[in-house]
């Protein structure tokens, strides 16, 4: 299959893995994922054949494919289990705002599913009001809150500028905590 990389680094398509692409690769994914994790056909979105049920959604973490994979490595490495995204990311009605027992499959940075995980709460908060706990929940560098506010502020920044808003440590967070169900922690 034909992938283009943009400028960003981000592929516009995913290319296929084992001859299996686009979304029939993460249908084929969330197959194996959900009955290594015993959940069968879930009949309330499923349809009349495997290839007709509807997977979770399947998302990167960041906003390029080198945090995208960091941020990945964390998780199947057990270290990260939160997240946290601005809350301006869901007022199109595109995305829903993420909730308790929600499955998500995450993606690398080339747009491959590679894990599937579960939200166990969530919390919507100003930056400013995210804590230490939090912060060593998400995973990243030293896993101090002021290493967090480093650089999720830089992250948020890119974000809110993207949309021609301005970033303040008043801008409110969706906050989510998770847990690995597939594959499991290594």
């Amino acid at each position: 299959m034909f992938s283009e990389e943009g400028d960003d680094g981000w592929v516009s398509e995913v290319e296929s893995v084992d001859g299996v692409s686009d979304g029939g690769e993460i249908v084929a994914f969330w197959e194996l994922a959900r009955k290594s994790v015993g959940l069968g056909r879930l009949l309330g979105i499923a349809g009349l054949s495997s290839a007709d049920d509807v997977a979770p959604p399947a998302w990167a973490f960041g906003d390029s494919p080198r945090l995208a994979d960091e941020l990945r490595a964390l998780v199947l490495a057990g270290t990260k289990t939160a997240t946290s995204s601005g809350a301006w990311e869901y007022e199109s009605g595109d995305e829903m705002v993420p909730q308790e027992g929600d499955l998500s499959i995450i993606l690398d940075g080339r747009g491959h599913p590679r894990a599937l995980v579960r939200t166990t709460a969530v919390q919507r908060l100003p930056f400013a009001e995210v804590d230490a706990e939090f912060a060593r929940l998400e995973g990243e560098d030293d896993r101090s809150l002021q290493m967090w506010r480093v650089g999720h502020e830089a992250y948020f920044r890119r974000s809110l500028a993207a949309r021609g808003a301005v970033f303040d440590t008043t801008v409110p967070l969706v906050l989510e905590r998770f847990e690995l169900r597939y594959p499991r922690p290594r």
